[in-house]
This record gives structure tokens, sequence and C-alpha cells, in this order.
């Protein structure tokens, strides 16, 4: 009760001109979370960061899930991620709630809600067994309100493949590079286009490959400029950064000074 009464003296000290709605904004970033026992949920993460919290799947149980899931759609988070659930994680979490599931990426989004794509990320694979990774990338960018296009099978044994895409891949603001065996698709395509490359090396590959360690060597040793390397099999965090990149232009900061110019009008 007491920081409702401090939310609604914050927001009178607004409507009073004390206060700029930028300094406001910074204040409600420091909201709080419900304890749940098993779970502290922070029902303010999209205020702080313009997002709500993504929930990770794997190592919960179904019921943990759900309870996560409801006491945030009772705040009024919508299209809530859920990554790496299990099918019978997913099967009670849409019995219980609006819920939407996908098995190949092995993700969720609960209280789904249409909303707008805005800019353009390319999501490209060096092969068809990457996609489950390019997919749980792809799915989190666009559940985070972006335009995404897939690219997938266009590695680099099959370079013409990929070379018969360079006007999708020089129109997006960001490419995600999903490749396992050697990882040299986010080399190849990072000296290609002018945007940043998040690059994905997954476990895809031959026994040498030690699970996609050989692809993560490949990547953080990549000649390509503008290329960043996430961890191995790590497909959401590439499709949060990537959509993070993709709309830095067109959110201003909270301070409400300085931030990016706007968009050049050449991209997207």
């Amino acid at each position: 009760m007491e920081k409702r009464q401090d939310i609604r003296r914050l927001l009178q000290e607004v409507a009073d001109g004390k206060t700029s709605p930028e300094e406001a904004l910074l204040h409600l970033k420091e909201a709080p979370f419900e304890d749940l026992d098993y779970a502290k949920v922070d029902y303010h993460r999209s205020v702080r960061q313009g997002a709500s919290e993504v929930i990770y799947g794997e190592g919960k149980t179904p019921e943990q899930i759900r309870g996560i899931v409801e006491a945030m759609g009772e705040r009024g988070c919508r299209n809530i991620l859920v990554t790496r659930i299990s099918p019978e994680a997913a099967e009670v979490l849409c019995a219980a709630v609006p819920a939407e599931y996908h098995p190949l990426p092995r993700l969720a989004v609960a209280f789904p809600r249409k909303q707008e794509h805005r800019g353009s990320i390319v999501v490209a694979t060096g092969g068809t067994s990457d996609i489950p990774v390019a997919e749980e990338a792809a799915m989190t960018a666009e559940t985070l309100g972006n335009q995404v296009t897939r690219l997938y099978d266009v590695g680099v044994a099959g370079l013409h493949r990929l070379l018969s895409n360079l006007d999708v891949l020089m129109s997006a603001r960001c490419v995600v590079a999903v490749a396992g065996m050697e990882g040299a698709l986010a080399s190849v395509i990072g000296g290609l286009v002018d945007c940043p490359v998040v690059a994905v090396p997954t476990s895809v590959g031959y026994g040498a490959s030690f699970g996609g360690l050989s692809a993560l060597l490949s990547m953080l040793n990549s000649c390509a400029s503008g290329c960043s390397v996430v961890n191995i099999d790590n497909g959401f965090g590439a499709g949060y950064l990537a959509g993070m990149i993709n709309q830095m232009e067109s959110i201003p900061p909270a301070s409400g000074t300085g931030g990016l110019p706007g968009d050049s009008g050449k991209r997207g």
C-alpha cells in the first residue's frame, strides 16, 4: 500500500509540473516484485527494459511455470515468453491460461496479443538441422515486436544459396547467423552486410565439433567486423539482442535526452 501511495504522489507531482515525466519513469523503474516463494516475479521489467520478464522453463516444474505465468497475467502482462519448456509443462500451461506452444523451438507464448512488427531482422541458418535454435531466435524477436525474415539452409557448402538472397540481407537492421559444424556462416554474412551480425553456434556437428565448441571458437575468432557471439544453442539470447538492435532507432532513451538519430529510411 505504501508503494501505491508513493506512485500516486509521484503521478500527482507530474500532473502539477513538479516532476518531469522522465524523472517519474526513472523512479518507476525501482518498482517491486512479488515473492511466490519459489520465484520472485518482476512485474516492472517492461518499464526498465521494454519487455516483460522471460521465463526459462527448463528445470522448473509445470506447476511453477503455470504459477509464474498466472501471476504475470493477473498484472496485465501479455506475450509472455516461456523458453525451453517441455511438452508436458506446455500442456499444463495451455490448459490453465491462453497460450501458444511451439514444439520445434520448445517455446510458449502466454496471453498472446497481436502487435505491430517493426524494422527488419534476418535469421539465417547454415543447415536444416540448425532450425530449432533459429526458430527460438526468430520467435523471440517476433514476440518482442520485430519483423523477421527467415533464410534457412544457406550454409557455405552451397554459397550460391546465400548470395541469391543478398537483397534480403542488405535490407536488414540486424542478422542472426545460426550455424554448427565449423560455424563459418557468421563470418561470410559479416563480410557482406552493413549491419550488426549476432552469431549463434549450435551443437550440430560430428564428433570433433565438441558439442558446438568448434563453431563457438570459429565465431569468436571471426575476422568480419560487426559480429558478436552468444552461447551455444542460445537462440533466445540472439533473438532478444537482435530485437534490441533493430528497435534502437525507434525507441527514445528513458532520460528523454540524447539517443540515436532517427531512421534514415535505408532499412525496413
